[in-house]
């Protein structure tokens, strides 16, 4: 079992900033692949970003490519997901996940957080 727990959603303006933290615990080793999806409302799930929890490999949907940039800080058993330029279509809800396989696809990843709101106003 993994357990993700998010943080650092809000209201932002376009333009600005935030960075979303994503803590994970348990059995971490199982689950080397770490994914960034976001939801909005009547939508699907839509991939972002992912990172293994060794190396140095990353992944980005063209959508966020350029905008947003995903890391991590082994000791703290923590990713992060810094989003930069936000417009108001990133509005939605921002979920990490973990998964065994380097993937896209949400049904892949085996473990997710609750979600964190993202809010761009205009």
């Amino acid at each position: 079992q993994v357990q993700l727990v998010e943080s650092g959603g809000g209201l932002v303006q376009a333009g600005g900033s935030l960075r979303l933290s994503c803590a994970a615990s348990g059995r971490t080793l199982s689950s080397p692949v770490m994914g960034w999806f976001r939801q909005a409302p009547g939508t699907e799930r839509e991939f972002l970003a992912a990172i293994r929890w060794s190396g140095s490999s990353t992944y980005y949907a063209d959508s966020v490519k350029g905008r947003f940039t995903t890391s991590r800080d082994n000791a703290k058993s923590t990713v992060y997901l810094q989003m930069n330029s936000l417009k108001p279509g990133d509005t939605a809800v921002y979920y990490c996940a973990a998964g065994r396989r380097w993937t896209v696809g949400p049904d892949d990843y085996d473990y997710w957080g609750q979600g964190t709101q993202v809010t761009v106003s205009s």
